[in-house]
């Protein structure tokens, strides 16, 4: 009872023009309230929207579409493949890349020196 009342003498606060307060119930009380103001109109295109899109949905799930029988073949849609390549860090640990396209040597080492250079400023900075 006693948030109820804080509650509401902070929506009168907020309604005199004082500071708007942050929690999500009050908050809508004020959208409420501002609704509610003479001259006050919602834009009927904005209604009409709403309303379709709330139709739209209801339909989706009251008809869900169709699967067919052969859904993932060559429709493009099939898993792609990954390839995975491990390399061997200079401290003795290990580095799993993994990507759709081939990972070439080069490209293996590149990211072997990135990493190597992160670890070692990692390091660094929790030697200090």
């Amino acid at each position: 009872m006693l948030r109820r009342g804080d509650q509401s003498e902070r929506l009168e606060r907020a309604l005199e023009g004082g500071p708007v307060p942050h929690d999500e119930e009050t908050r809508r009380l004020l959208a409420t309230a501002g609704a509610l103001r003479p001259g006050y109109r919602r834009d009927p295109a904005r209604g009409r929207a709403t309303r379709e899109a709330a139709l739209r949905e209801f339909q989706r799930a009251l008809n869900p579409q169709a699967t067919r029988e052969d859904a993932g073949t060559s429709d493009g849609l099939d898993e792609p493949e990954i390839h995975q390549q491990e390399v061997e860090l200079s401290d003795g640990g290990r580095l799993l890349l993994s990507d759709i396209e081939p990972i070439t040597p080069e490209r293996a080492e590149k990211s072997k020196a990135v990493i190597e250079r992160i670890l070692n400023s990692e390091r660094d900075r929790q030697q200090r």
